[in-house]
């Protein structure tokens, strides 16, 4: 059996909709660049206010992926 090693980064994502949404699109953009991403982990979520009005929600996340071998 081969052992599989993993990084492990922390990302942030924003959206004007919701938490969820914002997770989902952080993990979608670092999908672009990362390869072979295994496990997202919700650190915190707040959101960002403006004149007494939530303007965005933003949700911290551990993600990580699979190292290659070469």
């Amino acid at each position: 059996m081969t052992e599989s090693i993993y990084k492990v980064i922390e990302i942030v994502g924003s959206s004007e909709v919701s938490w969820e949404e914002a997770a989902k699109a952080a993990i979608e953009r670092a999908g672009k660049t990362l390869e072979d991403l295994r496990v997202a982990e919700i650190i915190t979520q707040d959101m960002k206010i403006e004149n007494g009005k939530v303007i965005a929600y933003r949700t911290r996340l551990k993600l990580s992926f699979k190292f290659r071998d070469e």
